[in-house]
Order: structure tokens, then C-alpha cells, then sequence
């Protein structure tokens, strides 16, 4: 089979190598999978880099979530299993962990429903809280993470804030329902948000960025405010000062969803089943900006390191979308 390997750390564009190797073989409790579509994740690039949390041993495979297809035919969503990632013709994956592909959702647009959207959804309902009527200010809003961010946020009843860079993302965050967008590069967002909320603030930030977002949103974060921390795309972890949190009594809060498959998998599959709902609805639908051929997989994942993409880019090993 086919399937695009990492030998050495570095940049995705210039580490990624496309091989002829093996088929992988599933261990006690895992199964065989045809990888139909690889969502693409920033920490993919971070893996490449050698900085992600997991680094698994080299030669690798990057790819951290994919909708495939069982032996059996049944469309399922996956977290492959490192250092066999994604980006590959097959995978093996925990069968437990397996969750059905939505039937509103097409093969790319279910393999990005996973990881961004629990992520959302469980910054949003489980660690903040997030109710009706609040206003959430959504960073990256046009990116993955922040796109899932806008549609939950708007399904929960909250007022959108987004953040973007550049007016063709602008545009893109309004598409997504955004009740207001700022454009980082040319208005001041602690002054837009302020405004926006008669003084009052966001009650609820998602972060996925760090560095200079994480600084903004902590000056116009409401009273009894949650700032959730979801990465650093930025590159800067930020180092939040206590007494401010204390004066102004607002709550940082961190997610790793990851953690959630180990120490509370039913808990996955409950938020899984409300996004299929919600997908069922119409209410949320991943949006995928390119479906990009095996090929070109390398260059992808480099625009999502870059920055440069929007929505989702993900990988059709097979060519197909369905």
C-alpha cells in the first residue's frame, strides 16, 4: 500500500515522503481499516516538527483521525494508531473506540467531525459551561478547531465573536454564522468586544491559538468569564498571570480531549451522538475547503502548518468521496 512517512523531523512539505510499504497488522483488540478520507490537524504538522505531546519513533506516519471502511463495509470514524497514521491506503484502529460515520455526512466531512468538533464540544459544554444568551469570542474562527467552535457555539444559543486574519477569512467566519467578525490585522479586538457587549466582555473564550490572542481575550473577558485553552497555533504558550485571573475573577480552564478516550470513553460516544444529530439537523457540518488527492497530501499538510488554509483540508486516499 501506499502511505507518506516521516524519516526525520522538520517541516511536513520537506520530511513527508510518499512509500510503498507494508499493510499494517492489527493487534489483539484492533481492526483492519480502508482509509476512505484523512482529515488533516494542525498537530499533524506538530508531529512532523517532533514537538507534538506523542512523538511516536521514527519512521512515522502522520494522519490523526480518518473516516474508514471495516471489512464488513460499515463507514467508521478512527483515531489511528501510532506511529501508523492516517495519510495511508489502510490503518489499524482500537475497536472499541470505532463511531459510526454520520449518514448526513459525506466521507471528508465525517473524518473532520471527530477530534475538532468533540474538542469544541467539550470546551464549550464541559469545561465552560457555555449557556444561552452568552457571548463566546471564538479565535481562529475561520481555521478547523475555530470553524467547529462557531457552529457549536451557535447551536448552544451563544452570541458568536469571531476572530480572523484577513478579509477572505472574514468572510468565510460570517458564512459560518458569526454574529460579528474582527479582523485581527486591522481593528483592535479588546476595543470591538467591549463595544459589542456594552462593556461587559466575552464570557466565554476559545483559544486554540495562545500568544497574543490569549493576551487580548484576558482584557476583555467578562465578569466570572471562562478563557478555555485549546493549543498555541501561534507558536507561544502564553504565561497567564494569577492575579490577574483573581482580580478580575475569571476562570482559565484547560482541554486535552484526548484524555477523555482513556479516563471517560463513554463519555466520547454521548458527544458523538450529539453531533450526529446536530450534523443530522444540518446544525453543524464541517467545512471542508479542499479534498485533496494522496499526492498532494505533503503540501497540505504544510498550508495547515503555515496557517494559510481554511476550514479543512483532508486527504482522499482513494480518490472518492462517498
Amino acid at each position: 500500500m501506499q502511505a507518506w512517512r516521516v524519516h526525520r523531523n522538520g517541516e511536513p512539505s520537506e520530511v513527508m515522503e510518499l512509500e510503498e510499504t507494508d499493510r499494517p497488522v492489527p493487534g489483539d483488540g484492533q481492526v483492519l481499516l480502508k482509509v476512505r478520507a484523512a482529515n488533516i490537524n494542525f498537530p499533524d504538522a506538530l508531529l512532523c516538527r517532533g514537538q507534538y505531546q506523542v512523538r511516536p519513533p521514527l519512521p512515522f506516519t502522520p494522519g490523526v483521525e480518518i473516516c474508514g471502511e471495516t471489512e464488513d463495509g460499515r463507514r467508521v470514524l478512527a483515531t489511528p494508531s501510532l506511529p501508523q497514521g492516517g495519510f495511508a491506503e489502510y490503518v489499524v484502529a482500537d475497536e472499541a473506540a470505532l463511531l459510526p460515520a454520520p449518514d448526513a455526512l459525506d466521507d471528508a466531512e465525517a473524518a473532520a467531525l471527530h477530534i475538532g468538533y468533540q474538542t469544541g464540544w467539550f470546551g464549550l459544554h464541559r469545561r465552560a459551561r457555555l449557556q444561552a444568551g452568552e457571548a463566546l469570542l471564538v479565535h481562529a474562527a475561520a481555521g478547523g478547531v475555530g470553524s467547529a467552535a462557531v457552529q457549536l457555539g451557535k447551536a448552544a444559543g451563544a452570541t458568536v465573536i469571531g476572530v480572523v486574519g484577513g478579509p477572505e477569512k472574514a468572510a468565510i467566519a460570517r458564512e459560518l454564522g458569526c454574529d460579528l467578525v474582527i479582523d485581527r490585522r486591522s481593528e483592535d479586538i479588546v476595543a470591538v468586544v467591549k463595544e459589542a457587549t456594552a462593556g461587559r466582555g466575552a464570557d466565554v473564550v476559545y483559544d486554540p491559538v495562545g500568544g497574543d490572542a490569549f493576551a487580548k481575550s484576558v482584557k476583555c473577558i467578562a465578569f466570572e468569564g471562562r478563557v478555555v485553552v485549546v493549543g498555541f497555533a501561534s507558536g507561544t504558550i502564553p504565561t497567564p498571570g494569577l492575579n490577574h485571573a483573581l482580580v478580575k475573577n475569571y476562570s482559565i480552564v484547560g482541554l486535552h480531549w484526548g484524555l477523555y478516550n482513556t479516563k471517560d470513553p463513554a463519555a466520547v460516544r454521548a458527544c458523538h451522538d450529539e453531533l450526529a444529530k446536530l450534523a443530522a439537523q444540518g446544525v453543524v457540518k464541517p467545512l471542508i475547503s479542499e479534498r485533496a488527492p494522496m499526492a498532494d497530501a505533503a503540501r497540505a499538510v504544510q498550508r495547515v502548518a503555515d496557517g494559510t488554509s481554511t476550514g479543512r483540508i483532508v486527504v482522499l486516499p482513494s480518490g472518492g468521496t462517498r
